[in-house]
């Protein structure tokens, strides 16, 4: 149970932050870039899909292994990781499949996957170490 307080902070801090990114930072480049490939409105059920189990692979290949004595250096280095390899291979397997797909796009992403892991995977640390601490 006191992996909850990971996964559930884990969870909110990736919906909030992509909610921000894709809805106000990065929708202009988005939309300039591959407009025509958009929805006109996301499908929300494969998006709830999604983050509800990136996050669980956030958890368990970052956050979960050694939560509480693991150094901050390993934590957010993993979380790195996997925001470059999630990230990338969507983006490098867009960038070789479709028509067009911009690399400045596969750069911005796939950076962007990585900074949005690093925070969440912050947030999912602090709050194992806080749910390990109410002994």
């Amino acid at each position: 149970m006191k992996f909850l307080a990971a996964y559930l902070a884990t969870l909110s801090t990736l919906i909030a932050l992509d909610m921000l990114w894709l809805g106000l930072v990065a929708k202009k480049y988005y939309a300039a870039w591959i407009g025509h490939l958009l929805a006109a409105q996301p499908h929300m059920g494969t998006a709830m899909l999604f983050y509800a189990l990136y996050a669980l692979g956030l958890v368990l290949f970052a956050v979960a292994p050694d939560a509480v004595t693991r150094s901050w250096r390993q934590i957010l280095t993993a979380a790195a990781l996997y925001g470059f390899f999630t990230y990338m291979t969507y983006d490098l397997t867009n960038l070789a499949t479709l028509h067009k797909w911009p690399l400045k796009l596969t750069l911005l992403d796939i950076g962007w996957g990585m900074v949005m892991c690093i925070c969440a995977a912050t947030s999912g640390a602090l709050a194992t170490r806080w749910a390990f601490s109410q002994r």
